[in-house]
Order: C-alpha cells, then structure tokens, then sequence
C-alpha cells in the first residue's frame, strides 16, 4: 500500500474502507458483526498508510497537546494551590478531580457532534482548533483567580478546551491509520505525549517568577503546535460523507455507553482500561507533594526535581512506547505487552512507595514511565482494533476515554482519604499505602486485557 502524505478527502469512495468492525488477524472475532446497510447512517472516511510526513505533524500535535493539559495537572496546579491555600494539599484533588467530572459528562455528546459534523475543515479539525482557543484562555482565568474557587471554575473550562482538542486528535488517528500501523503510530504519538509534561514542567520552572507565564508559556506553545497539525496536513472537505441520521435525545443518552454483550472486547478492553488508569492516577495526581515530602522540600522548589527525574525517565518512556508499539506490529501481539507494561508499573509503584532518597525516586518515576509508555501504547491499538463502528469513532472514542476520565476524576477525590488514613493531626501524609493500593490496581488491569480480550492477539 503506497504511502500517502494527504488526509483523507471525504469525496473517496467508502468502499476502499475497511469495514467498521475489521480486526487484525488472530483468533475469531468476538464482536457483533455490522448489520449490512446499503445506506449507513453516518459514513467514515476510508483508511490509507499514513506516510512520514503525516505522522511528523500528527506527533508535534500530540505533543502540544499533552503540553498544555499536562503541565498544570502535573506542577503549575500545586504551585497555584499551594500559592493560594498553603498547606492544602486535598484541594489539588477537589479541582482537578471536579474539571474531570464536568469533562466526562460532555465528552460524549462532543464525539457526536464531532462525527456528525460536516464542513469544509473536515470533522475533527473544528474540534481541535477551537478546543485549543479555549484552553489557552482558560489558563489566563487560572493564573490570575483570586481564590480557589474560581481557580478551579477556570480549570473546569481549561480542561473542557484542553481534552476536546486531544481528543480530536485521536479521533482522526482512528479515522485515518490502518490495522497494520496501529501499534507503531500509536507508539510515536504516546512518546510525545510522555516526553511534553517533562519538557514543560521545565520551561515552566525558566518562567517560575511569573505565575501567568508559568500557565501561558507552555498553553501558547501547545495551542500553536496543535493548530499546526491541520494547517500543513489537512483533514479534507466532509461535506460528502454521508450522514442520513438525526440527532435525537434517545441517540444521545446512548452515546453515553454501548453494549457489552454485543460488543464484549470493546467493554473488556474498557473494563482492564479503567482499572489500570485508576491505579496510575492515585500514583501521580500527588507527585509534587510526594517528591517535597520525601525530599523534604518546598513545593516550589520540587520543579527542578521533577523535571531532571521525567528527564531521564524521557528515554525510557521512549524505548518502552516505540519497543512496545513497533514490536506488538511485527509481533502481531498486543495483549502480552499490555501485561508487560502493567507489572513493569507494579515494580515502579513499590519502588516509589518505599523511597527515601533522590536515586530511589528516580529508578521508581524511570520504570514507572517505561510501563505507562507500554501500556498506553499497545492499549490505544487495541482499542481503534475493537471500536464497534469506525463511522462514529468520536462518539466510541469518548465512551473509551471514561476508561481514564473516570478514574482521573475519582482518583484525586479517594486519595486525600487514602493519604490520611491512620494518620494523626499534623501527621505526615501517608503515600505509601496510595501508591501500593495504585500498583495492585494497575497489575490487574494489565490481567483482563491479557486474559479477556479474544479477537486481538
């Protein structure tokens, strides 16, 4: 199949597509077969082998986009709650925690919209553009909220903006790559998304003075990079694809699930999906009160820590993300990468739970960001080879991000009960016993997509 740097122009035929329910080789398909339709009720584009170029811009927008959303959930929102309510470390979890919960709720009424969406910019490109716009003036708000209530109203808007641009980019992976690139370009994309928070927890540490820049230097940078992305690859006119149904209200209460009976790999992968997540976000949403309580530091000082720990975590993140994704597709085996990423993790959680000392920390953040890297990787494959409908993408897409949005909303929430159990008034936090219970949650749901999942290798 040549390579081909253009997207996708609505105009091609439907019927070079593969069928929404096509799989890779292995065992017999576990999923529903597509009913046959002469008319579909909504199209999707045909896929074709992205080339270099292509996967060059889909990168440097995966970076940017992970920039701008992942800074502040990794330092400059401690920073700003730690400015505003020192001492306070549970209302990191309330803010960031509540901007998922409002995020989760919209999500999938924003896929629908995306996928039914029909211009000359295409379906996705809308999406990441005007997401874009509003995250980066979501972070003005933040920057300069007088309290940690409006602080956290701007972030519920910031992460709204910031997760729709994101996941418009996945979606037009899903629209575009093909079964045989899956793994590799699911690879790439995870490196940059694993490689952006280091680079720009430290170009937010350069502008550390400024608690506007501190926001606004890594959400301009990110929003210019996403844009770029259809500036020089376009999507294609969408105008033609064909689209005969309406939006109605009992289409969009389902566009909140889907059918596990009829689609079992789908919610299998969602199931082993949500669990991992979970795990790995009660072992990060407090990174920078864990790295100041174990290196006895400051919260504003701990930056610098955090950036030279993710800096030689990059290379590992890297290996694992292209060994894992490069390997599941000469392979042909994704599931035993899965598990592979998710007991690396367990190692790295125990590790981390357990350290004292700097060279301790670091060998726990390194396998920790190897194993993420695996695991998202070789799942985000899995998950474009069992969507029930590549047509609505957006939409299944969505309902595939609860699997982390959940967890990433409920995480923040049920830690600031974890890290104070057992302990007295003025105690010190208890993190171990959060990052042991995240290493147990991450082992088992690296086991359901090894061990449930039946139509992907």
């Amino acid at each position: 199949m040549p390579h081909d740097d253009r997207d996708v122009s609505a105009a091609v035929p439907s019927s070079t597509a593969l069928p929404p329910t096509a799989a890779p080789q292995g065992p017999a398909q576990a999923q529903a077969p597509a009913e046959p339709s002469a008319t579909p009720e909504i199209e999707a584009p045909p896929l074709r082998k992205v080339g270099k170029g292509y996967l060059l811009w889909l990168m440097i927008a995966s970076f940017g986009g992970s920039l701008a959303l992942m800074v502040p959930l990794s330092y400059s929102l401690a920073v700003r709650i730690d400015d505003l309510a020192p001492g306070h470390d549970e209302r990191l979890g309330y803010v960031t925690g509540s901007a998922q919960v409002v995020y989760l709720v919209l999500s999938p009424l924003i896929g629908l919209w995306s996928d039914r969406t029909r211009s000359r910019l295409g379906r996705r490109t809308p999406f990441m553009i005007s997401g874009a716009l509003l995250g980066t003036a979501a972070l003005v708000g933040v920057a300069l909220a007088p309290s940690v209530l409006l602080m956290g109203l701007a972030w519920v808007i910031g992460m709204i903006g910031w997760s729709t641009a994101g996941q418009a980019i996945q979606n037009v992976q899903a629209d575009r790559v093909p079964e045989e690139q899956r793994g590799r370009v699911s690879a790439l994309t995870s490196v940059m998304t694993q490689i952006a928070p280091v680079i720009g927890i430290g170009l937010a540490y350069a502008v550390a003075s400024s608690t506007l820049l501190v926001f606004l230097v890594p959400g301009v940078l990110g929003a210019a990079l996403v844009v770029l992305f259809p500036v020089f690859k376009p999507e294609g006119d969408s105008r033609t694809l064909v689209h005969t149904s309406g939006v109605t209200l009992k289409g969009m209460v389902a566009s909140y699930g889907f059918n596990p009976r009829k689609y079992p790999d789908f919610g299998w992968n969602w199931l082993g999906r949500f669990v991992f997540f979970m795990g790995l976000y009660f072992n990060t949403t407090f990174g920078t009160f864990f790295y100041a309580q174990r290196l006895d530091l400051p919260v504003k000082e701990v930056a610098g820590i955090v950036a030279v720990i993710g800096t030689v975590g990059v290379v590992a993140a890297a290996g694992g993300a292209i060994g894992g994704g490069f390997l599941s597709d000469k392979l042909g085996r994704r599931k035993l990468f899965a598990l592979i990423g998710s007991t690396v993790f367990v190692a790295g959680a125990v590790t981390e739970a357990f350290a004292r000392s700097l060279p301790q920390l670091v060998v726990g953040a390194v396998l920790m960001q190897f194993a993420i890297a695996v695991f998202s990787a070789v799942d985000q494959a899995i998950v474009f080879a069992v969507l029930p409908d590549r047509a609505e993408a957006g939409r299944y897409l969505a309902v595939v991000g609860f699997a982390q949005k959940i967890p990433s909303a409920v995480a923040p929430l049920i830690a600031p009960l974890v890290i104070t159990l057992g302990v007295g008034p003025g105690g010190e936090k208890n993190y171990t016993q959060l990052y042991l219970l995240g290493a147990v949650l991450a082992l088992v749901g690296g086991l359901i997509v090894k061990f449930k999942i039946r139509s992907v290798r």
